[in-house]
């Protein structure tokens, strides 16, 4: 009988430190994807506006280069009109210093060619009058080229300077993300060490008995050590039990540090044999939530703090054993103590 027990002990002892570890990986991975999933949603905010503001400037810096390309080509034909007015100021002069030089020559009397001087005098003046305004015209637009050039170099270095914020903006967001990974890991580590103290404990301070296991990353309690057959209150044997729970979870809270957010989740299961709906529950919904609000209200009433407890109830639907025998059955009525993060 001591051998059996002994063999028994060691099987306990092995089984939940392989659980121990496929369920710290799990909850790794779990942690992991959800930081993922969170720098990938803060990236993809922040690149958005960025990307917002980068086809802005890049708007604009089109628009002023339209603007540019149009004054230059005003510019151009201000030019080509400007050298036309210079030709012809020059032909004008020329004709001009071609008949004063027949006057010279003594042809001063030919009244014609003293008419043709002056009317070339006033053709001459309205051609220096009409460069002088094309001057004007081409300083002008000189002067708005060189403006439009401001404004675009102007934006170009705030493009630039929107581009490299964007750079350090990706660069902040991967190492917030690198540290967030790494500060998740931490807790899901400190925390899977405390689950396995608070479980190394309840094996101590819980007799051995074959109603009471571990399965997986939870504590199981069959329903037949707290409650009468359904019954949601503990009875006798069960509040013993529970009292020596509250206990450990009273010395387990002085340990774990503030900044973890743990909780005791206790969730309540029943078999799949229905309620007769007559009695206090009408479904096994009811009863398994009632079980599981039973157990946390008496861990409140040996001071287990409220905001470190929370029941749930599953009825039939999470069974241990799907197999439709009284063995499963009982195996699946049970309540499942849970230690976790909120």
């Amino acid at each position: 009988m001591a051998l059996a027990r002994s063999r028994r002990d060691r099987r306990i002892d092995y089984w939940p430190g392989f659980v121990d570890a496929l369920s710290t990986l799990l909850l790794a991975i779990m942690f992991l994807l959800s930081v993922f999933v969170l720098a990938q949603f803060l990236l993809s905010r922040e690149i958005s506006g960025k990307d917002e503001v980068l086809n802005r400037l890049n708007s604009q810096i089109n628009e002023l280069t339209q603007l540019l390309a149009l004054e230059r080509g005003n510019n151009q034909d201000a030019q080509d009109e400007l050298a036309n007015l210079q030709a012809s100021l020059g032909a004008v002069e020329s004709e001009k210093s071609r008949l004063e030089q027949l006057l010279a020559r003594g042809a001063g009397s030919d009244q014609a060619a003293q008419e043709r001087i002056g009317a070339l005098s006033g053709e001459l003046e309205n051609e220096r009058q009409l460069s002088q305004r094309a001057m004007s015209q081409v300083e002008l637009l000189n002067q708005q080229i060189a403006a439009l050039r401001k404004q675009i170099a102007a934006l170009e270095d705030a493009l630039q300077v929107s581009e490299q914020r964007d750079r350090e903006s990706n660069t902040k967001i991967a190492d917030l993300g690198r540290r967030l990974n790494v500060a998740l890991a931490q807790r899901v580590q400190e925390l899977n060490r405390y689950r396995s103290d608070f479980f190394g404990r309840l094996r101590e301070i819980l007799s051995d008995r074959e109603n009471i296991r571990i399965v997986g990353d939870r504590f199981v309690f069959q329903s037949e050590v707290l409650f009468p057959s359904g019954s949601d209150v503990i009875n006798d044997a069960g509040r013993v039990e529970m009292k020596k729970l509250a206990d450990a979870l009273l010395e387990l809270q002085k340990e774990i540090p503030p900044e973890i957010n743990w909780v005791l989740r206790v969730d309540g299961h029943t078999d799949n044999r229905p309620l007769s709906g007559s009695g206090r529950y009408r479904d096994n919904w009811e009863l398994s939530s009632a079980r599981a609000t039973s157990v946390v209200k008496f861990l409140i009433e040996n001071g287990v703090p409220a905001n470190r407890l929370v029941a749930a109830g599953f009825g039939e639907y999470q069974p241990l054993d799907g197999a439709d025998t009284d063995d499963a059955r009982a195996k699946n009525r049970r309540i499942e103590l849970k230690l976790t993060e909120r």
